[in-house]
C-alpha cells in the first residue's frame, strides 16, 4: 500500500514538473517572438502616426514632426535605449499597416473603439477626450448643443473614418453630413460659411479656434462623447502590453507626462513653430 502512495505521488510529482516546465517553455518562446523584443533586436521603434492631429502629432516650420504623441514616444524609445523611427501613415491606412509590420506601435491619439478593437489590442488611456463642436457664429444663440444640429437644415463636417464622424451618424442623424480628408480641411468648410458645424476632439478644437477660430466661430466646448485615446499594438502580445502599461505608469508618477502634458494641451506657445 505504501509502496503503491509512493509510485502514484511521484507520477503526480512528475507530471506537475512535466506540465510546469512546458509552461515555462512556451512562455519563453511566447516572449521571443514578442514585438518588444524585436524592437530591441533591431534597436528601433517605429512609431506609426498621421502628423495632421493637432497638438498630439503635427508637422513644424521646419518640416519636423512634433507634438504630444512624439514627445511620448521618445520617451518611450529612450526607456528602451533603441531609436526612435516616426513613420508617418494615412490614417485609414493606419490600422492595416500595423497589422502589416510597417511598424511597431501606433501612438497617433487613436481612440478606443470596440469596432477597432476587434483588430488590434490598446494599451491602458493615456489621456480622456471628447467630440466638441464649432459652428458658424450666424448660429451663436441658436445652437447651444448637439441636439439643436439634429435637424435636416444644417451641415455638419468632420474627417472621415474618425469618432468624430461616429459621432455625428450617431448623435445627429437627421442633420446632413459631409466628410474629408483632413480636419483642417473639416473645419475650415465652417469657417468660410459653407457648413454649419465642425465636429471633432476637444483638443483639435482648442487649438484650431485659438489659431483661426476667434471672432469667426462659436465654441461649444463641453465634450458629448467619452473617448479615450490608448496605443495600439498587434494582437497576442502580453509582453509588449506589458511593458508599455508599466511605462505610462512610470511616466505618469515621475513627472514626465505633467510635463508633456502642460506643454502640449495647457500651453499654446507651440503655435509659434507651426506653418
Amino acid at each position: 500500500m505504501k509502496k503503491s502512495l509512493v509510485l502514484l505521488l511521484s507520477v503526480v510529482i512528475g507530471c506537475v514538473f512535466y506540465f510546469s516546465n512546458c509552461t515555462f517553455a512556451a512562455d519563453i518562446q511566447l516572449a521571443k517572438n514578442s514585438t518588444l523584443e524585436k524592437i530591441l533586436k533591431k534597436g528601433e521603434l517605429r512609431v506609426g502616426f498621421e502628423a495632421a492631429y493637432m497638438p498630439f502629432e503635427m508637422t513644424d516650420k521646419k518640416g519636423r514632426f512634433i507634438g504630444f504623441d512624439i514627445d511620448v514616444a521618445k520617451m518611450m524609445a529612450k526607456d528602451m535605449g533603441v531609436k526612435f523611427v516616426p513613420v508617418n501613415t494615412a490614417w485609414d491606412g493606419i490600422i492595416p499597416a500595423l497589422i502589416t509590420n510597417k511598424f511597431d506601435i501606433i501612438m497617433s491619439g487613436m481612440t478606443i473603439t470596440q469596432e477597432r478593437n476587434l483588430k488590434i489590442n490598446f494599451a491602458d488611456p493615456y489621456i480622456i477626450v471628447g467630440q466638441t463642436i464649432l459652428i458658424n457664429k450666424k448660429l451663436k444663440g441658436i445652437v447651444k448643443s448637439y441636439k439643436d444640429l439634429n435637424n435636416p437644415k444644417y451641415t455638419i463636417t468632420s474627417k472621415l473614418g474618425t469618432t468624430g464622424e461616429m459621432a455625428v451618424k450617431r448623435k445627429m442623424p437627421r442633420a446632413k453630413y459631409k466628410s474629408f480628408e483632413t480636419e483642417s480641411e473639416a473645419a475650415l468648410e465652417v469657417l468660410n460659411g459653407k457648413s454649419d458645424a465642425f465636429v471633432y476632439d476637444l483638443p483639435y478644437c482648442v487649438v484650431f479656434m485659438a489659431k483661426q477660430g476667434a471672432g469667426r466661430l462659436v465654441f461649444l466646448d463641453k465634450p458629448f462623447t467619452y473617448e479615450p485615446l490608448a496605443w495600439g499594438i498587434n494582437k497576442g502580445d502580453p509582453d509588449f502590453m506589458n511593458w508599455l502599461n508599466n511605462f505610462l505608469r512610470q511616466i505618469k508618477h515621475d513627472g514626465r507626462y505633467e510635463k508633456v502634458y502642460n506643454k502640449w494641451i495647457k500651453s499654446t506657445d507651440w503655435f509659434q513653430n507651426m506653418k
